[in-house]
């Protein structure tokens, strides 16, 4: 199950990049996810992106072709990181453990990476069209394979019966709105301690409750 799946036509990867190298592909991809989140994919330029990380532009375009490959790029890096947790999830554990700490890295993800969050966001709401095949191939087996599991929990008795598409839909709605609406999260706290500490609590005793066998 490849992540690249998606990718068009980015340039191909060497066999062994130097540090140099890589540190350049990350500085570009930092830059560009800060460029790309506050303006959009059409709002968004080349050269913005090429000052934001302080190379040249000829710099920049040695390591990515065109701005459609930075941007799938950076989906790619941010896909890559929300979807360890998932893929990590355990048939073997135990339900309300295993459920738990996908929850916790979930809501640890949206609040560490907002502009990612947000960048994914605004992706869907265009209807997808960098990473439509990856949603419809990669990601959906993915999903299948770990709604699999928690149908199997339910029919050992080990959790409530619940549509295991829609448990895992419910987790990401509820962890992502802390970074897609983090201004209106604190704005109505109006405090400036961080809402997801209470947040991933809530939303723990809120699902695994909900998830005990009757």
């Amino acid at each position: 199950m490849k992540m690249r799946a998606f990718m068009s036509q980015a340039k191909p990867a060497q066999a062994r990049k130097t540090r140099i190298q890589a540190q350049n592909e990350g500085l570009i991809l930092d830059a560009a996810l800060e460029v790309f989140s506050a303006y959009g994919y059409r709002g968004s330029t080349v050269d913005q992106i090429a000052a934001k990380c302080g190379l040249s532009k000829p710099n920049l375009l040695y390591y990515f072709r065109r701005k459609e490959d930075i941007y799938t790029a950076v989906l790619e890096r941010t896909l890559t990181g929300w979807l360890e947790p998932l893929r990590a999830l355990d048939p073997d554990g135990d339900p309300v453990a295993e459920l738990t700490g996908y929850i916790t890295a979930k809501m640890e993800l949206s609040r560490d990476n907002p502009e990612a969050s947000r960048l994914f966001a605004n992706e869907i709401l265009h209807g997808a069209p960098m990473i439509g095949k990856f949603l419809k191939g990669p990601l959906k087996d993915l999903v299948d394979a770990k709604a699999a599991i928690v149908r199997a929990w339910i029919a050992q008795g080990r959790l409530a019966s619940v549509d295991p598409y829609h448990l895992i839909f419910a987790i990401w709605a509820t962890t992502q709105h802390y970074a897609d609406f983090e201004v209106q999260v604190r704005a109505i706290l109006g405090d400036k301690s961080d809402p997801t500490v209470v947040g991933v609590k809530t939303l723990i005793t809120l699902i695994m409750d909900g998830l005990r066998p009757r």
